[in-house]
């Protein structure tokens, strides 16, 4: 990194450095961990919360939605709040409740308590991300930023390689409960890192004083209803479901309500004109995108496998811990070391032509594909999730304000999280629309009488035929049917690769439009060959 006043706090920083920094950056890496695990490990042991709880499909899917949602909710006001109130009150009350609340809900049988007690989960673990950054910015010394931030951003990667592992380990061996109950032993060791590793703040009433409560309330309503309407929508049927219409159209009223209410107010607490630089509206766009891109690594591999080679979520999982989650204490050094010396849009580049080649192996895959075959694919995700998102963040932190940083968290908050569910929905529907698609363009080629169609029937009748001949011929057509059906999947599969590939390229070009950074904290400091480069081009060398 360029050099600069290393033992300084941060811009934002009300309290001084922060006196523990190792204990911030536990609390860091605590807060965003648990968070990232807890929503992955509540999606992925939805089925044995299901069994658990007594649930119908539909009552366990409005679950999920609710405890995410609500996260949704709170996120975006979060940055704003730590400034207010300062980070020993927005994380040190809130972990020991969200422990208690943890500890509380296997206990319960009655859904609509259930209900209420996962709004508070969720609204109480949507604090923890938002906050993590504000710890980094806050309390710590510039050199301690850029190994804080990576832990920030490999949580997301590393939570989807390893949580699949963690449920069969938990349902398996501790039991279901500790989906709930790694919070009631994480969160008050996390609030006690924060108490440890940040200053005591006043409250800043003026700030206090100035509050744009309407426009906080009106952007977490209405991206969490947008939220659950995408979330509900491929189960009710999109656009024939009143529920699905109200939640996206009422969603979307809020949002107009909110860009009108930071237009008129005072002291507006996330005006838009926040993101009218090119480099920052870009950088969110390539947000989204890699968000999209990873669901290759989050959907993609893992529900192949679960569906197409019928493996229970712990067996994918062994594959995404070994070689998805492990790498990555590898590669994040090196993408370090690579950001200190490079500019970001290099290494990002890397990141998403990683993801490229991953998906493009992906669109070889056939019903033959094990476990083991897979493993290329994920180990080039391993070294994309490691390279893209840390420089993403970093080209958008080099970009921005931080006098205006409260607002720049709100609209990080909100791609973070709802680029998460657009990507989900997107890929959900996209799978669903292209097996029917090619279901069925199959069944065009199986005709009732052609000869090879008869050939195969009484093949298979005549392998059924010594378990009652009776039913030999409707087990036939009925496995036929299955035949068509798993190769249907396996092309949706195969052009949910495609998706994501063309994804890649998209955040390439975005990423092509980005200009150079301003001198900073973030900007590389070119050695070698590289500054001998630099010097002849008569280009600034820092």
């Amino acid at each position: 990194m360029a050099d600069n006043d290393e033992s300084g706090r941060g811009p934002l920083s009300r309290g001084g450095v922060a006196p523990q920094p190792l204990f911030a950056v536990a609390a860091v890496l605590l807060g965003s961990f648990l968070a990232n695990f807890d929503s992955r490990l509540t999606t992925v042991g939805l089925p044995d919360l299901r069994g658990a709880f007594g649930l119908s499909f539909d009552e366990g899917a409005w679950l999920s939605t609710a405890g995410i949602g609500s996260q949704i909710l709170i996120a975006p006001a979060v940055a704003w709040l730590a400034t207010v109130f300062g980070l020993r009150r927005v994380l040190g009350i809130p972990s020991l409740v969200y422990a208690a609340v943890s500890l509380i809900i296997p206990f319960v049988r009655d859904y609509p308590t259930l209900i209420a007690l996962s709004v508070v989960h969720g609204l109480l673990l949507g604090t923890f991300v938002p906050a993590t950054l504000m710890i980094v910015f806050r309390n710590l010394p510039m050199r301690w930023w850029l190994p804080a931030i990576s832990i920030y951003s490999i949580r997301v990667g590393f939570a989807l390689d390893t949580s699949s592992s963690l449920v069969g380990f938990y349902v398996d061996h501790l039991g279901w409960q500790w989906l709930y109950w790694q919070g009631v032993v994480i969160a008050p060791l996390m609030g006690l890192m924060v108490y440890l590793g940040t200053p005591s703040e006043p409250v800043n009433r003026a700030l206090l004083r100035e509050a744009d409560w309407g426009g906080m309330l009106l952007l977490g309503a209405s991206v969490s209803m947008i939220y659950a309407g995408l979330d509900q929508g491929n189960r009710l049927d999109w656009l024939g479901s009143g529920t699905v219409m109200a939640l996206l159209v009422g969603g979307a009223a809020l949002l107009m309500a909110f860009l009108v209410n930071e237009s008129l107010v005072r002291q507006p607490w996330a005006h838009v004109n926040v993101l009218f630089s090119r480099n920052i509206g870009l950088s969110l766009v390539v947000i989204l995108l890699y968000t999209l891109t990873s669901l290759s690594n989050s959907s993609l591999v893992p529900n192949f496998l679960g569906n197409i080679g019928l493996l229970r979520p712990e067996q994918s999982g062994l594959l995404l811990l070994t070689y998805g989650a492990l790498p990555m204490f590898v590669l994040v050094p090196i993408s370090i070391w690579l950001l200190r010396h490079f500019d970001a849009r290099v290494v990002v580049v890397l990141g998403f032509a990683c993801f490229a080649a991953a998906n493009l192996w992906g669109t070889q895959l056939t019903h033959d594909w094990a476990r083991e075959d897979f493993i290329g694919i994920v180990l080039l995700q391993s070294v994309g999730q490691s390279l893209t998102l840390l420089p993403i963040i970093i080209m958008a932190l080099s970009n921005s304000d931080f006098s205006r940083a409260t607002a720049f968290a709100a609209y990080i908050q909100i791609m973070r999280l709802g680029g998460a569910e657009i990507g989900v929905a997107l890929m959900g529907t996209w799978l669903r629309v292209r097996e029917q698609i090619h279901s069925y363009y199959l069944g065009q080629h199986i005709v009732t009488g052609d000869i090879d169609v008869v050939r195969l029937l009484k093949q298979l009748a005549d392998r059924f035929a010594a378990h009652g001949a009776g039913l030999a011929p409707a087990r036939a057509v009925g496995t036929l049917a299955s035949f068509v059906q798993r190769e249907a999947n396996v092309l949706a599969y195969i052009d949910g690769f495609w998706l994501c590939f063309w994804l890649a390229m998209v955040a390439l070009g975005f990423v092509a439009l980005i200009t150079r950074a301003p001198p900073g904290p973030f900007t590389p400091a070119p050695f070698g060959f590289a500054k001998t480069l630099l010097r002849k081009c008569g280009l600034p060398v820092t």
